[in-house]
């Protein structure tokens, strides 16, 4: 969590008394934000193109990030760098598109919100809302969310789609646009995901399909043609799906992941330079659980909690320190070592839930979609939401003798904290100053910090 920036540039007497004043300010604002992260605890994740939304254990609903179609469903259609809550309850399943949002309810109806210029809301119009509307009342269990398409299963394992429908991203046989929902398979179909302009599904007897955009191979049938038919690709053994822009990653029930399509930043992570492949590789052979695609970067998690990354890395998305058009990887990269439960991938950013129920971001932040009060992007992930004991994110600072100010801050036991620096806020260049994990008792003591003399912000962070 990204505390408030305090400027050191102050001749020492009014450095004092705005000392005194900014303690007042800063433990009120620190306590807000306890409030916010430890009510309850993250339990779902989900990224859009450029908006991220989650759920916490009671069941409410929260968004933050580009809001310009009502994909944030919060009634406005204004962009937020912090979280809002949405939904205040009995929400069990999120996905975000391109600019639009579903969500699943306890009763098992259907919602959606934001653009809807295709039909993907499929309400039975084309036009936009910034408000959750009711699309099935009933019996709907899983959710996917394309460009401008959308995905849904009931009760029954039958599949259903609306939206945008020109390369038979549908399913449907044709490749007319649709808005309202329509039944693609009848039955046995278990698993979906949509990318930008194609989707698969996984049936019961772990079978996998596909059908829509191929011009990149991520159908992974072996061509590059389009089809608006589900083609199988996988006779058996596969148990989980996504989907990128024009990439797809699955996994066996042995653990293994696999990869096809688009691969000119590396998403697929084979260690090669191909620009792309029609048939599925392997990747990585055993202990894989689960995976996300984002626009042209991927992630997955391996067994002992650790979590990985390949792909483009422009904005930091992969979250591994580095970040820029050539700082993309074309092999897994170890990112975190453990206690990572849950991975989603956005257009040029990634959350990541740990097992404490806390919720990290990296990458991307021109809209706020990281949630961090900011619009600045981060190449490592930071944290937004925390499980916080009642005396934890408390601020104390003093004036020390040399002219330098001590920071005395009570975090989580055992987590990871960092000092930063910037000279600036415009531009901002956020620059590690130290990083060392609270003691028993959670107190962190930062001394190293600048004489008033100099024009410097500074904030702490949690890190992994």
């Amino acid at each position: 969590m990204e505390l408030p920036r305090i400027n050191l540039k102050n001749k020492k007497p009014k450095f004092v008394i705005n000392i005194r004043n900014l303690i007042y300010g800063l433990v009120a604002i620190l306590l807000l934000n306890t409030n916010l992260g430890s009510a309850q605890t993250v339990s779902k994740i989900a990224a859009g193109y450029s908006h991220s939304l989650f759920l916490k254990s009671d069941g409410s609903l929260w968004g933050m990030g580009a809001n310009g179609s009502g994909q944030l469903g919060d009634g406005s259609v204004n962009n937020t760098n912090r979280p809002r809550q949405i939904v205040a309850t009995n929400v069990t399943a999120i996905t975000g598109g391109a600019s639009h949002s579903l969500l699943l309810k306890s009763n098992g109806s259907l919602w959606a919100m934001g653009a809807n210029g295709y039909g993907q809301l499929g309400n039975d119009t084309f036009s936009s809302t910034n408000n959750p509307v009711q699309i099935v009342a009933t019996n709907a269990t899983a959710i996917a969310a394309g460009d401008s398409h959308s995905l849904f299963l009931k009760a029954d394992g039958s599949l259903w789609a609306m939206g945008a429908n020109s390369s038979g991203q549908l399913g449907d046989g044709s490749l007319n646009n649709t808005n309202r929902p329509e039944q693609i398979v009848a039955t046995n179909v278990i698993a979906i995901a949509a990318g930008s302009y194609h989707s698969l599904f996984i049936k019961s007897d772990g079978s996998l399909w596909a059908m829509g955009l191929n011009a990149s191979g991520q159908l992974g049938d072996g061509t590059q043609a389009n089809t608006n038919r589900p083609v199988q690709i996988v006779a058996t053994n596969v148990t989980a799906i996504a989907a990128g822009d024009s990439h797809s990653l699955f996994l066996k029930s042995d653990g293994s992941l696999w990869a096809m399509g688009l691969n000119i930043y590396g998403q697929l992570g084979d260690g090669t330079s191909i620009p792309f492949t029609n048939q599925p590789e392997q990747i990585v052979a055993s202990n894989v659980t689960a995976i996300a695609a984002g626009s042209s970067h991927s992630l997955f998690l391996k067994s002992d909690g650790s979590l990985w990354a390949m792909g483009a890395n422009d904005y930091g998305q992969l979250g591994d320190g580095t970040s820029g058009a050539f700082n993309k990887t074309n092999a897994p990269e170890k990112i975190l070592s453990s206690g990572a439960v849950a991975i989603s991938g956005g257009q040029e950013h990634s959350l990541l839930l740990k097992n404490d129920g806390s919720l990290w971001v990296a990458g991307d932040n021109s809209v706020g979609q990281l949630g961090d009060g900011t619009f600045n992007s981060t190449n490592r992930f930071e944290q937004i939401l925390s499980v916080s004991s009642p005396m934890s994110n408390l601020l104390a600072i003093r004036l020390l003798n040399d002219g330098r100010v001590g920071l005395s801050y009570a975090g989580t036991a055992g987590s990871n904290y960092a000092l930063e620096r910037t000279f600036s806020l415009s531009p901002v260049n956020w620059i590690p100053q130290t990083t060392n994990p609270a003691d028993t008792s959670g107190m962190l003591l930062l001394t190293n910090t600048p004489v008033s003399a100099t024009n410097n912000f500074w904030r702490i962070r949690s890190v992994p």
